[in-house]
């Protein structure tokens, strides 16, 4: 019992295990497969700014973990990584969990909570963070977020190359130096510890022929500076057996005056004046090549770092250099990018750099330094003072404090000095600066020379004879510090000095002195709306701008070196620019809807938007108002565009790259542009793609990324080989996409190639670089503006550099797709830029300026509602009165009258049906109008054919059922035309007949809607073709009329000629407007010709119908008597027994006298209305009768 018992137990307990095992066995599996399930953690990142977190965060972090991100900038730039959330394990020497930082320069490890918040900076352009965790204890782990930073060279130190002309360090090629006879430099600069060389050099500067003129560093004598051959060694101001430069920067600055032969060294808060008779006079030439370090093998470099390398062309004195801040620039050599060739391997960031900006923000506090003063220390209002340096000479007996000026008094002291010894400038120099300094010493005025020069001067009259004087300029600028409110009179400095004549050594004496006090810089305005006070020199004044209650402007009082009189500088307005936002609105409301934009306007708003995009950072507030900008200028004419458009589209090009944007994407969609930007990952691109698309009940557009659009406008796939073959430098610098799509042309005028652009524009380009050449195809798909019947697209690309940098399109490395069809056309290109179709289209119309276009239109529609009111008035006075219908020609008119009716009335009423957008109406109505179109060249065409029948076939004439035959063809055959182009439609009539954009500008722009023609070949054949035919055959019967015409009145010896010609001239204008003559302009408006011609056209033909009223049917006489006789009253009435019922032999008697008007009024001839009337046998008689005669009218 007891065994079974036991048994029992054990079993049981095995079976407990096992499936506790197999619990636990579960768990890990699930627990690891969660743990790696949560992401990579081992990748690159490139992208300007992100953020990454621990495995799984904010859940705890997984088990035995080994992550790497490695973050990645271009050169220039630097990483700042800040710890959001931190939470790791903790442990001394974080020897579990830990989170190492390798910001380039010493790896860290980090663990608990204390990074949090904390920010980290590389010293290169690659950080490296990896992660690690052990097998026990999980926490939360980090959330931390990464920003690219640009490196300003104030951010960075350049370490010295130690071997010449390798990596060297140099002044930019594009920086020119001038002469230098004064100068001021000034340079920080570090020593290795373990370097004892004392032969070094900080920087040379040779010419062209590597001659050394100018150069700093140390030999065994001591420091030195060496300037055109003379080696200065500057004893007493830097020590000789100590070292200057340690392993921290220290600050030099050195001011050479080779006027007065003398070097200035201020080091450590102390000015040291050292003077080198060798330098007087020397001047350091220009053009040459300044290296940081030895520029040979026979000197070496200091070993350590240099910073902060700044040169101006004029001396400062103590109070400046004192004053010397950081935003104080070098006017010739400043410590910035662009002044400097620097390779990379040079530069280091460092976080303690006496001016760096990247880490602490620098306050914005109104520098205190005297910028661009010479020697001289500038006041500023509320500027601070600091504590005063030590001044020192190489002269004994002259060390003493001086207090700087703060607003001071100047002085202009002349002196002649005579000397019987012969001595040099510099030995005047020294023995005048000396006897000047013990002169004002422990005066009762705080006073201090601040410059001196010397110019040898002319003997006196009374001692000319004495060879051995010799006379000697001086002039002087002293300082009066007035902070004790103590006047200083000229005349109390001109006696202090005169009493101490006897005081000068080297037997120097006194000739002459004159004191004068240095002017103000005197009130003035300028520019308009700044008024600047008297001013004494060296103080800057400030005032609030113009329109301002908050911003200022200032403007310095200087005081020039060269004789020590004042002048103003330039006013300082930079605080006074207005907003960039302000300024956009401004542009958005001058070029809104309504406002009327010239080509010199539409000029300067692009270079304003120009100025925004290139200076300020653009937001995606401001960019939409910069789009909407150039949305509205778009709407403008290619003619006010012309001037503008290639830096229009380098600016939109810009804003696309510079635009600022939180997220993976953002766009702007306007009216006629549209823009799209999108992040992309270079190492994780697997290609991509652009569409844009109108949205619903919106005349904007939609921009969609990575999405399939069925009804998109344009398209843009990248292939995923988009990125390949691009350098290192190119792969890490791209950061976005840009996409631009545009819906109006005008800013892509090719004046080489003026083709159809029958698509929208659309561009696409990545980052700042060239993308070409590529493996596989980029694919462009845009949608034609109107449908093509049969298009023959060619893909082009508008390049920049054609037209001399005008651009224009280029099909160069472009190609058409078996894909494209009427309605879009798809593209291949192995390159990105800006993509569109051009169309070679027989039908294009030359394009017209805006006004001209609303000249024409006015002429059309005023004639052709003329045209049409007295084409009724002929039908309505012809079918009112039936006498006057009785003969053919007067028939065949009514019929040309009603064609011209129905054709101007329905030119009138298309533009308005096709305004309801409905298509089987304005089909309906494009049909009627082409058909009375045709339908009166046809009857035009009959109109000739008649003449032909009654002036030159007379006998034998006779046609049965005459005037119907003619309505058959007159009206039947353009229903026939009709009939034939809607079968050939496959009873599709949208593809012929439709609404349409016409009356468009030369940009393409504007225009109406009208319901016409579609299809180019329908419209050739059945309205250019068929004119033709028919103007050539009236163009034939013109000529014969006028011929027969001519020859009878020819005959007439009754008439004069001034009469002939009356008459046979009204007979050629009546048959112009009457067989259609001045419809033939059209064949005649090419190039120059072109205006002219479309003008003669317009007016001519849109008023045919009065014409033809005023030829044929108001100048005839039968119409007249039949207006007067049932339409006037009292004397103007005729009696109803008129001339109407004369006989035969009145009328054949009055024939020939009335042949002119009856050819202007219609009636080919009274005989040829007999011929075909009503008695064919009497007809034929009288016909017969009277062949011989002229009366065959």
């Amino acid at each position: 019992m007891m065994s079974h018992v036991s048994e029992m137990w054990c079993y049981h307990w095995r079976w407990k295990l096992q499936h506790c095992l197999y619990l636990f066995t579960t768990y890990i599996i699930c627990m690891q497969q969660g743990a790696y399930g949560c992401y990579d953690c081992r990748i690159v990142l490139t992208d300007p700014s992100g953020v990454f977190t621990s495995p799984c965060f904010p859940s705890d972090y997984p088990n035995s973990q080994a992550c790497k991100w490695v973050i990645r900038a271009p050169h220039g730039f630097i990483i700042q990584l800040t710890f959001i959330d931190f939470d790791i394990e903790e442990a001394p020497g974080c020897i579990y969990d830990s989170l190492t930082l390798d910001n380039g320069e010493s790896p860290m490890n980090l663990c608990g909570i204390t990074a949090k918040g904390l920010s980290y900076n590389s010293t290169g352009n690659e950080m490296i963070v990896s992660f690690k965790s052990d097998f026990s204890i999980q926490k939360k782990g980090f959330n931390a977020s990464y920003v690219r930073i640009a490196v300003s060279l104030r951010n960075q130190k350049v370490i010295i190359p130690q071997v010449p002309d390798v990596d060297a360090v140099s002044v930019a090629e594009t920086v020119s130096l001038p002469d230098l006879s004064q100068f001021t430099l000034c340079f920080e600069a570090t020593k290795g510890s373990s370097d004892d060389n004392d032969d070094w050099k900080v920087f040379t500067y040779t010419d062209a022929l590597s001659t050394e003129f100018f150069s700093f560093g140390k030999t065994t004598k001591g420091h030195f500076l060496s300037i055109s051959g003379t080696q200065c060694i500057l004893e007493n101001a830097l020590p000789r057996n100590a070292e200057f430069f340690t392993g921290t920067f220290q600050q030099l600055c050195i001011v050479g005056d080779s006027f007065s032969g003398s070097v200035g060294i201020y080091a450590k808060s102390t000015y040291h004046i050292v003077y080198c008779p060798g330098i007087f006079g020397k001047v350091i030439p220009g053009n040459g090549r300044l290296v940081l370090g030895s520029n040979s093998n026979e000197v070496s470099s200091l070993n350590g770092d240099i910073y902060n390398f700044r040169l101006w062309n004029f001396t400062m004195n103590v109070q400046t250099l004192a004053n010397l801040s950081c935003d104080v620039k070098g006017n010739i050599v400043d410590w910035e990018n662009e002044f400097w060739s620097i390779p990379t391997s040079a530069l280091k960031a460092e976080n303690n750099l006496s001016c760096g900006s990247y880490l602490i923000p620098s306050s914005a506090i109104e520098p205190t330094s005297c910028a661009n003063l010479g020697s001289l220390c500038q006041a500023t209002v509320n500027a601070t003072t600091p504590t005063p340096p030590t001044v020192t000479t190489n002269m004994p007996d002259t060390n003493r404090n001086d207090k700087p000026n703060n607003g001071g008094m100047f002085y202009r002291i002349s002196i002649t000095v005579f000397s019987s010894s012969s001595n040099t400038v510099s030995k005047v120099h020294d023995v005048v600066a000396e006897w000047l300094n013990r002169t004002f010493q422990n005066w009762n005025y705080t006073v201090y020379v601040v410059n001196i020069s010397i110019h040898p001067g002319s003997v006196k009259e009374g001692v000319r004879e004495k060879r051995s004087i010799k006379s000697f300029e001086v002039l002087a600028l002293l300082v009066y510090n007035s902070t004790n409110n103590i006047n200083l009179e000229e005349e109390d400095i001109r006696q202090k000095l005169l009493s101490n004549n006897g005081t000068m050594e080297g037997g120097y004496k006194l000739q002459s002195v004159e004191v004068d006090p240095v002017e103000k810089c005197l009130a003035e305005e300028n520019p308009p709306n700044y008024f600047w006070p008297d001013t004494r020199p060296t103080v800057t004044n400030f005032t609030l701008c113009h329109g301002s209650t908050v911003q200022t402007a200032s403007r310095t009082c200087y005081l020039g070196l060269q004789n020590y009189t004042s002048y103003w500088g330039q006013p300082d307005l930079r605080n006074c620019t207005e907003n960039a936002a302000d300024i956009a609105n401004q542009l958005l409301n001058l070029t809104g809807e309504g406002q009327q934009l010239t080509s010199d306007k539409v000029n300067d708003v692009v270079q304003k938007l120009k100025k925004i995009v290139n200076d300020e950072e653009i937001d995606e507030s401001l960019g939409s108002t910069v789009v909407t900008i150039f949305s509205n200028i778009l709407t403008s004419s290619d003619s006010v565009l012309a001037a503008s458009c290639s830096e229009a589209l380098k600016t939109i090009d810009a804003l696309a790259l510079k635009i600022q944007f939180a997220g993976p994407s953002m766009s702007i969609s306007t009216r006629n542009l549209a823009l799209g930007v999108s992040s992309i990952n270079s190492t994780s691109f697997k290609g991509g793609s652009f569409s844009v698309s109108p949205q619903n009940n919106a005349s904007d557009f939609q921009i969609d990324f990575d999405k399939d659009q069925t009804n998109a406008l344009a398209s843009v796939v990248l292939p995923p080989s988009l990125l390949k073959n691009l350098s290192q430098d190119e792969f890490e610098v791209i950061s976005r996409a840009q996409f631009t799509f545009f819906n109006k042309n005008g800013l892509f005028q090719d004046a080489e190639n003026p083709g159809n652009l029958t698509s929208f524009v659309v561009a696409c380009s990545i980052g700042n670089i060239t993308i070409q050449d590529l493996q596989d195809y980029v694919k462009v798909t845009i949608k034609h503006t109107k449908i093509q019947e049969y298009p023959k697209p060619t893909c082009v690309f508008w390049d920049m550099n054609k037209n001399g940098g005008n651009g224009g399109w280029n099909p160069a490395g472009c190609q058409v797709d078996a894909e494209s069809s009427e309605n879009k056309t798809v593209c291949l290109c192995n390159h990105l830029t800006h993509f569109g179709v051009l169309m070679d289209l027989q039908r294009t119309v030359t394009q017209i300026d805006q006004q001209n276009t609303k000249v024409l239109t006015f002429i059309t529609y005023i004639g052709c509602g003329i045209s049409a009111i007295f084409s009724a008035a002929t039908l309505l006075t012809y079918i009112a009165f039936e006498k006057l219908r009785r003969d053919y020609p007067s028939k065949i008119l009514m019929n040309l009258s009603t064609a011209l009716l129905f054709l101007n009335l329905i030119f009138l009423l298309d533009g308005w049906i096709a305004s309801f957008d409905i298509e089987g109406l304005c089909i309906a109505v494009a049909t009627l109008l082409h058909f009375f179109l045709l339908a009166t060249f046809t009857w035009m065409g009959l109109e000739a054919v008649h003449m032909y029948i009654a002036l030159v076939k007379v006998f034998n004439t006779y046609i049965r059922r005459y005037i119907l035959k003619f309505c058959i063809i007159g009206w039947g055959l353009p229903a026939l035309v009709i009939a034939i182009v809607l079968a050939s439609s496959n009873t599709n009539a949208s593809h012929v007949y439709g609404k349409e954009l016409y009356g468009r500008d030369a940009n393409g722009q504007g225009g109406d809607d009208f319901c016409w023609i579609k299809n180019e070949v329908v419209f050739y054949v059945t309205c250019a073709g068929y004119f033709g035919i028919m103007f050539l055959m009236n163009v034939a019967m013109f000529i014969v009329v006028m011929v027969q015409i001519c020859g009878r009145n020819g005959k007439r010896t009754n008439r004069s000629l001034k009469e002939e010609i009356l008459r046979n001239l009204r007979s050629v204008v009546s048959l112009t407007f009457l067989l259609g003559m001045t419809w033939g302009f059209a064949f005649f408006a090419w190039g120059p010709l072109t205006l002219p011609f479309l003008y003669l056209f317009s007016i001519f033909n849109s008023l045919q119908g009065l014409f033809i009223f005023v030829f044929h049917c108001a100048m005839k006489e039968n119409v007249q008597k039949q207006w007067r006789r049932h339409l006037c009253c009292g004397r103007f009435r005729l009696a109803d027994n008129s001339d109407w019922s004369k006989t035969a032999t009145n009328i054949i008697k009055k024939s020939s006298d009335n042949l002119g008007k009856s050819l202007s009024s219609s009636s080919i001839g009274s005989n040829s209305t007999y011929l075909t009337s009503k008695s064919k046998s009497t007809t034929n008689t009288y016909c017969k009768r009277n062949s011989h005669t002229d009366n065959v009218f």
